[in-house]
């Protein structure tokens, strides 16, 4: 997944960016409410961990408010991203406030990473309408380890070979364009380009042969990963 991680406070920003990194996932990330505001503006997410207790020096110098109110932003322009509020503003009243805002969960600090990751995998589950466990032809994509099987056995991919079939069984069937998996393969200071993409497709359709699972190309449309049966 590529996560976008709001959070200003060092050390824990550290920790949960490499233990993110550790478990497979493609993190960005924002220290203020002006930094969350331009990355969730101009960048794709699967999801977005939010701190609402922002810098106060940052929001007096511009005045653009709190981390509830860049989530309040991106929900009025309808951007659905599913959203794991992280804070330690953990009342009643202030949870509530959290997910009227349109938050999906609520974690407060202190917080298991473990659960941040559970917690991430069952906002996955509702978002896209699939199990932790997908199976296609002789593959199988079991995210709560991280792996592919085939026939049973551990498939290694190379990094972005599994994040494009990550994507491509998120779930599986599901259509995706060139530019949602360009944007999920981009880092912040490079932009994936048609050629990259399509190697990196050629490439994984060919260890796909004999899995009983092949992507198909939609002129106009994106990729789709079918069973051959």
């Amino acid at each position: 997944m590529r996560i976008l991680l709001v959070e200003d406070d060092d050390v824990l920003r550290d920790v949960m960016t490499r233990s993110l990194i550790r478990e497979g996932h493609r993190v960005d990330v924002a220290t203020t409410v002006e930094e969350a505001r331009h990355w969730w503006l101009v960048q794709t997410f699967d999801a977005v961990l939010l701190d609402l207790n922002l810098p106060v020096s940052a929001q007096a110098r511009s005045g653009l408010g709190n981390g509830l109110q860049v989530l309040r932003e991106a929900r009025a322009r309808g951007d659905r991203t599913p959203v794991v509020v992280l804070t330690a503003r953990n009342r009643t009243e202030e949870r509530i406030a959290g997910l009227d805002a349109g938050a999906d969960d609520y974690l407060g600090k202190p917080f298991d990473l473990a659960e941040v990751e559970a917690r991430l995998r069952a906002l996955m589950r509702r978002a896209h309408g699939t199990d932790d466990r997908v199976d296609m032809g002789e593959l199988t994509l079991d995210r709560k380890a991280r792996r592919f099987f085939l026939q049973g056995e551990p498939w290694d991919l190379p990094a972005r070979e599994f994040e494009v079939l990550w994507e491509l069984m998120t779930p599986a069937g599901r259509v995706v364009s060139k530019r949602v998996l360009s944007e999920k393969l981009s880092g912040n200071d490079e932009a994936l380009g048609d050629n990259a993409l399509e190697a990196f497709i050629s490439r994984l359709r060919k260890r796909l042969g004999g899995s009983g699972a092949s992507i198909r190309t939609l002129r106009g449309l994106g990729y789709v990963l079918e069973s051959d049966a």
